[in-house]
């Protein structure tokens, strides 16, 4: 049987890793961030620094008169907001298109269901005010990264990961656990301390689904967070087998303020900011980032 340990090594020999993106967390999170500073660690990933350009010069930021050829000038028009967006979707995402067995994934679903949470974790950080848009995003983006590792190193046991969970009815965690002797909650924690990334998104990822004893500091994220994959789930774009069968702690979103009410009423403007974003790839198709 494969240990958690090979399995994260397995996944850390994938290409894209986003080894970048706690780096350009950590610059952006400081208030007296310059854009030369900005500039400096963007150029470090081709990839991201000609997608900013590109962003920059997109209709929505600019017109044909005025479009940027260099680096400095575009991250001064985007700002660190976008920038921030950005460079989570850049890193992150490259990362999603890893191919795996398991889950019953089809094309990107994985990456679809990721980037529906980031848009609803942000919504909802948004509307709440109790942590930063910015941070909620991308931590509904990378909380369920560990599933990646476990579909690419571990697709011969899935059988058994079924077939344990069918008989126990017990959620999919649960069965992964039994099967494996780990999930992919534990997977994707030890992958994103693995990869430095701030202890707040860690935490994301290990308290998955959050309890009431999970660490106070970073429990307004990971409320959040948690209402974020409930209110994907229900949009049901990329929601693989795996998707109905996790554990949602109602009475502690609702002790957080993540009423019914406001659950229902965040779906429609969710749903609007997902289609504007993976446009025809919402439920089908390749995402391409």
């Amino acid at each position: 049987m494969i240990t958690l340990a090979e399995v994260c090594e397995k996944a850390l020999r994938l290409p894209c890793s986003p080894v970048l993106l706690p780096r350009i967390i950590e610059v952006i999170a400081r208030e007296d961030v310059s854009v030369d500073e900005l500039e400096k660690v963007i150029r470090l990933d081709p990839v991201l620094a000609s997608s900013t350009l590109r962003l920059a010069n997109s209709a929505y930021f600019s017109s044909a008169s005025n479009r940027v050829e260099r680096l400095e000038e575009a991250i001064q028009r985007l700002g660190l907001r976008e920038i921030y967006r950005l460079a989570a979707l850049s890193l992150a995402g490259r990362w999603m298109s890893a191919q795996g067995d398991g889950y019953r994934w089809e094309a990107s679903d994985f990456c679809r269901m990721a980037l529906v949470t980031a848009v609803a974790a942000e919504y909802l950080a948004e509307q709440m005010n109790l942590v930063d848009p910015r941070v909620a995003y991308t931590a509904g983006l990378i909380h369920e990264i560990g599933k990646l590792a476990v579909a690419y190193s571990c697709g011969e046991h899935f059988a058994a990961i079924r077939e344990h969970q069918s008989s126990s009815g017990c959620i999919w965690l649960a069965a992964e656990k039994a099967v494996l002797g780990f999930n992919y909650a534990e997977a994707g924690s030890e992958l994103l301390r693995r990869w430095n990334f701030p202890a707040t998104l860690v935490a994301v990822a290990t308290h998955n689904p959050p309890t009431s004893s999970a660490p106070a500091d970073v429990m307004p994220l990971l409320v959040h967070v948690h209402a974020a994959k409930y209110l994907a789930t229900s949009i049901g774009a990329g929601v693989a087998e795996d998707g109905f069968l996790f554990e949602l702690n109602a009475p502690l979103l609702m002790e957080w303020g993540f009423t019914t009410t406001i659950l229902e009423s965040a779906l429609p403007e969710v749903l609007n900011r997902a289609s504007r974003l993976l446009q025809e790839n919402l439920s089908h198709g390749t995402v391409r980032l």
